[in-house]
Parts: C-alpha cells; sequence; structure tokens
C-alpha cells in the first residue's frame, strides 16, 4: 500500500484551474521529487496532499485512508514542510522542537530526547537556547525541517525545502532524507532544483500547468534539456487541442 496517493486531483482558483487530473503515489522507503517551474501547481498539490486545502476534485489517501478522515494518531505519523518555516518565535530553538513533538504526540517523557537527536542531526546546538526570533534564515528553516522530522514521520511532505540553507545545510538534508528513505520513511520533496532533487529521488515527477506532463530518470545525463523538452512538448500538445476562437 502506497503511504500516500493522490488520484485525479483537481482544484481551481476562481476561474483558474491550477490543478488538473493529477496521478501521484509514494511508497514507503521511497522519495518522489516533484519538479516544475513557479507557478506549476507544486504548493498547491502539497497544501491538498496535507489537507490544508479541499480540493475540487478527485481524492488523496495516506495509509489508505481518505485525508477527510484521518484521525489525530494518522497526521502523527506525518511530517511536513509548506512555504515558509513555521517557528514559535519567543520559543528557544530547543523548545521549538519540543513543541513540535509534542503538538503530533510525541509523550513528554520523549520528547526532549527527541528533540535533542533533532538537534544534532541538523547540527542547531550552537543555537538550541536561543530564541527562533533571532535566528537567521537558513537557521529557521533548520528548525522548520527540525520540526517535520522530530516525531520520526512515516510520511515526509516537504514544500521547496532546501530554500535558505546554505550548502552546509542542503548536505544535511540529503543525509537525512536518504537515511530516512533506508529507514522505511516515504517522501514527497518538491523543487525547482534539479539537480539537488535528483541525488536524493526514487522518481522525479514533472508538473506544468497544472498537470503531471511525465517523469524524469533521475539517474539520467543533461536532466535539464530533459526536463525543458518534456515541458515545451506539453505546451506544444495544449496549442493543439486548443478550441479556435
Amino acid at each position: 500500500m502506497s503511504a500516500l496517493q493522490i488520484s485525479r486531483l483537481a482544484h481551481r482558483y476562481g476561474d483558474t484551474t491550477v490543478l488538473h487530473d493529477v496521478d501521484l503515489s509514494v511508497a514507503p522507503g521511497e522519495v518522489h521529487a516533484l519538479v516544475g517551474f513557479n507557478g506549476a501547481g507544486k504548493s498547491t498539490l502539497m497544501r491538498a496532499a496535507l489537507g490544508m486545502i479541499r480540493p475540487k476534485g478527485g481524492v488523496v489517501r495516506i495509509d489508505g485512508v481518505e485525508v477527510a478522515h484521518l484521525n489525530g494518531a494518522g497526521w502523527g505519523r506525518v511530517g511536513h514542510l509548506i512555504d515558509t518555516p513555521f517557528v514559535y518565535p519567543e520559543l528557544t530553538v530547543r523548545e521549538n522542537l519540543w513543541a513540535a513533538a509534542r503538538l503530533h504526540g510525541v509523550p513528554a517523557y520523549a520528547a526532549r530526547a527527541r528533540a535533542d537527536r533533532t538537534l544534532a542531526d541538523l547540527e542547531l546546538g550552537a543555537w538550541a537556547d536561543r530564541r527562533a526570533s533571532a535566528l537567521s534564515q537558513g537557521n529557521r528553516q533548520r528548525v522548520g525541517l527540525g520540526s517535520a522530522f522530530v516525531h520520526e514521520p512515516r510520511l515526509l511532505v516537504l514544500d521547496e525545502p532546501t530554500n535558505a540553507l546554505d550548502p552546509a545545510g542542503v548536505l544535511l538534508l540529503r543525509e537525512l532524507l536518504l537515511a530516512r528513505a533506508a529507514a522505511g520513511v516515504a517522501a514527497l520533496v518538491s523543487s525547482h532544483h534539479l539537480d539537488e532533487v535528483a541525488r536524493i529521488a526514487d522518481r522525479v515527477s514533472v508538473i506544468h500547468a497544472g498537470t503531471i506532463v511525465g517523469q524524469l530518470d533521475p539517474h539520467g545525463v543533461d536532466l535539464e534539456r530533459a526536463f525543458f523538452a518534456m515541458v515545451h512538448a506539453a505546451d506544444e500538445a495544449a496549442r493543439r487541442v486548443e478550441p479556435v476562437r
């Protein structure tokens, strides 16, 4: 059974269609990358996958359960980072991670150890007792990632997770994702950095104009050329079916 199954997902804002019959799945232990231009529909798809928006059509299931019916324990198995990382500015880094663990159902007696381990994983120990409001953008991003990882979820949904990270942070994230995948965690990761996600992905799906237009081989050569060719072919196909006015 897929950890995440998206079937015929459709959404629009007003008269603008932003997702059209999207099918996508992520298996346990798989890193599935979603790539596309800004405005292609990546973030909307991620939000729909997490139940943050109600799509106009289609269905999203996590571990076989529709997201509308997922209970607290079910959501406790999901970690996410969408857009700007959410942190409590008045709390320290350690307190933020502790709070994230507790909010995802980790018992109080275990939450501190989880927070301390996540501090080490993301090399945030030097900032553990600093208020989040005093952090750089890059370290705020690390805290946001830590909040997604701290409760040891079985499904990760990460939208542009390398935003604001320095090269060392990108490497840490890469190693964490690969380690989690090796332990059976499923991950859906969106990005416009094709070369970076290809280093960790088992599958790379291309989204364009709200539609999955194909998949790229993450081990292939000249991925950027293949990406642009796929997008161009999708545009040409769309023009051929446009109604004559």
